[in-house]
């Protein structure tokens, strides 16, 4: 007498295939997180540059706090703007195709 353990071992591959989906998908999630903050980082990078003001071509006088505010608005620009405008797009597919 021959006992049939398909189906066992079906849903155990299943249970198998569904984890490894489910740990793929946050580690994507994860990817595209750190990529998207690596997008802000390099965003506001350039923002500082382009942004950075100079004390006799400025509209108005340097405050005590404006190199805060300054700050604090090139990174709400930069997080605003991180991932529209494809490099952590391209860099999430190409660390992905890596691994």
């Amino acid at each position: 007498m021959q006992i049939d353990n398909t189906l066992a071992l079906n849903s155990y591959n299943d249970i198998s295939a569904n984890k490894i989906k489910n740990a793929n998908a946050k580690q994507d999630a994860l990817l595209k997180e750190q990529t998207d903050a690596f997008e802000a980082f390099m965003v506001k990078a350039v923002l500082d540059i382009a942004l950075k003001e100079d004390d006799k071509n400025s509209l108005y006088p340097k405050a005590a706090g404006s190199d805060i505010y300054r700050s604090m608005y090139n990174d709400a620009m930069s997080k605003a703007l991180s991932g529209n405008l494809g490099f952590s797009e391209l860099l999430y597919n190409f660390l992905k195709r890596d691994s």
